[in-house]
């Protein structure tokens, strides 16, 4: 069951009033394999699932599994704020046939690491399927590596995780995990690699899937200057990126190439308009040479 390749975290289309548009999502999910991607994730942090409800949720991984109509690997976020609402997900993902579960830890509140090793195994003993641990320190209860590493050890259908805490000092440990091991950071993707981890998930390939996707091709073509100087494009791209909440960004390129996807889930500041403008010049100039 191990899992490797590039994988693209998709956005959650809306419709006006807010609410989940699974009708645009098959554009969303045919840009992105299109462009070469092994798979995608529907519902994980790029697709800002505390938004969205249980069902919306459940529709959105539904339609991906009938879009993709086995072109692709499905990987299916179930995170919520409660071990109910998670488990809910979680059985309606596998009943509707993602390949994958992807577990994020439970937000909001403060919990220890016995918490989460308590929570990661009901989810998954939950289930059949194989489970991918998901580390997203900055929006949900972060993990340590000790316990990831227990976690992958100890539970037979955790398969793999994905590390999203941008920590360069995770690399050499959890490459040495009995798993697959995901980077989630798209500015650690070629340290990653070189460190022996087996792939990406990008919420960034949701938008630039070609990018992303060169760098991972590259390091595996032996095209160690290739990846380098595309790695550094992706850096650049990292910057004007970070200047905006995560998803905007990932939502607004996507819109740049050429399919609107609603509006934000919040209203954009006077303050945040100049970053955007930044933001959609490069995107549009990065599309004309580098995708």
């Amino acid at each position: 069951m191990r899992l490797s390749g590039v994988f693209a975290a998709l956005i959650t289309p809306a419709r006006d009033d807010g609410a989940a548009d699974v009708g645009t999502l098959d554009r969303v999910i045919d840009f992105a394999m299109e462009r070469g991607m092994d798979g995608v994730v529907a519902g994980g942090g790029t697709g800002e699932y505390p938004h969205f409800t249980v069902a919306e949720r459940a529709a959105t991984i539904a339609q991906a599994r009938k879009r993709l109509n086995g072109s692709g690997i499905l990987i299916a976020s179930v995170g919520t704020s409660s071990i109910h609402t998670t488990l809910q997900l979680a059985r309606c993902a596998a009943d509707d046939g993602a390949d994958y579960l992807l577990v994020p830890m439970p937000y909001f509140f403060n919990y220890s690491q016995d918490d989460l090793k308590a929570f990661c195994a009901r989810v998954c003993e939950s289930v059949s399927l194989p489970c991918l641990l998901y580390n997203l320190p900055a929006f949900t209860a972060g993990l340590t590596v000790e316990t990831m590493s227990h976690l992958v050890e100890s539970i037979p259908n955790l398969v793999g995780l994905k590390d999203s805490s941008g920590d360069e000092t995770h690399l050499e440990p959890l490459r040495r995990c009995p798993a697959s091991v995901m980077v989630g950071d798209d500015s650690l993707l070629l340290p990653a690699l070189n460190a022996g981890w087996d792939g990406v998930i990008s919420g960034i390939a949701g938008f630039a899937p070609e990018l992303v996707g060169s760098i991972y091709r590259a390091f595996r073509r032996g095209e160690m200057a290739e990846a380098a100087a595309q790695q550094r494009v992706l850096d650049e791209l990292i910057g004007k990126l970070v200047r905006m909440p995560i998803p905007w960004g990932a939502r607004i390129g996507l819109e740049i190439r050429g399919i609107p996807n609603g509006p934000l889930h919040q209203p954009v500041a006077e303050s945040r308009k100049a970053a955007i403008a930044e933001f959609r010049a490069w995107v549009g100039s990065m599309a004309e040479h580098y995708i």
